[in-house]
């Protein structure tokens, strides 16, 4: 039962939220409300999202040891396939601000008391195996261009992508394969995670639904996609420091994005 649960939610059948089709204005209203949420109390949001320059420089460190040197890349452009995760108390902060309740940081853990709570888990936990099927692809296209010996330095590291025809392979197929990533994550979790915490629908209806959403807003997911993408690069050029700003925006825009792409339930 506990199962059928994670999977189904708190009904006993597979439910379907009603989705709206929108446009690429509503994208850009959605990332508008994300800014005010976050100017509303921005120290609050600094200090939940440390952890993401944080995470980004342990990532940078570890691999900046030669065995590690080919995966600095794909480690970097991997780690925002978690970023929904991470932002689930984002989440919480703006639901909790647009009705009207208590906004203090402390409730971004209100997650932990979520019925759903089993649901998110294992949502997280299949973005996480996407994280190391992607290491694992992005090392076995190295290997398989350069073979099993690693760059020895980080410059070695350069000149052996910007100067052969094998490193120019690596940047277009692993750019592909990423690209490919990107839009299998995108398209199943765009409103997964904030239906999750919204209404206990179980995981199948989460991603079924944001699959559905995609389908019918294929320009504007793909803009709030290209939208992402674009904030996580300007807040990972000084060494991820800038995540701290851009990561709180974009957690709440898409928590209004996921309020104009699902249609609330009746008297909700």
């Amino acid at each position: 039962m506990t199962t059928f649960h994670v999977m189904a939610g708190s009904s006993d059948g597979l439910t379907h939220p009603e989705i709206r089709r929108i446009g690429v204005s509503d994208v850009f209203d959605a990332l508008r409300l994300g800014w005010q949420d976050f100017n509303a109390k921005p120290s609050h949001y600094v200090f939940l999202c440390l952890i993401y320059p944080i995470a980004g420089v342990v990532l940078a460190t570890w691999s900046s040891g030669v065995n590690m040197l080919p995966l600095l890349y794909p480690l970097a452009s991997g780690f925002a396939l978690l970023g929904p995760v991470a932002a689930i108390g984002l989440y919480e902060i703006s639901r909790r601000r647009e009705i009207g309740m208590d906004t203090s940081w402390r409730h971004a853990f209100d997650v932990r008391r979520s019925p759903a709570l089993p649901s998110i888990l294992a949502l997280a936990f299949m973005l996480l195996v996407l994280f190391v099927v992607w290491l694992m692809v992005a090392q076995s296209l190295y290997t398989q261009l350069f073979g099993d010996v690693p760059a020895s330095s980080l410059s070695a590291l350069y000149n052996q992508i910007v100067g052969t025809d094998q490193g120019w392979s690596l940047v277009l197929i692993g750019n592909a394969v990423g690209f490919v990533f990107a839009v299998i994550v995108l398209s199943t979790v765009v409103v997964s995670f904030p239906l999750l915490l919204d209404r206990d629908v179980g995981v199948v209806a989460a991603v079924e639904t944001s699959v559905r959403v995609t389908l019918a807003n294929p320009v504007p997911v793909a803009v709030w996609g290209l939208i992402v993408a674009a904030g996580l690069v300007i807040g990972s050029i000084p060494v991820f420091v800038g995540l701290a700003v851009i990561m709180p925006i974009l957690g709440h825009a898409t928590w209004h994005l996921y309020r104009e792409l699902v249609v609330a339930p009746k008297g909700k």
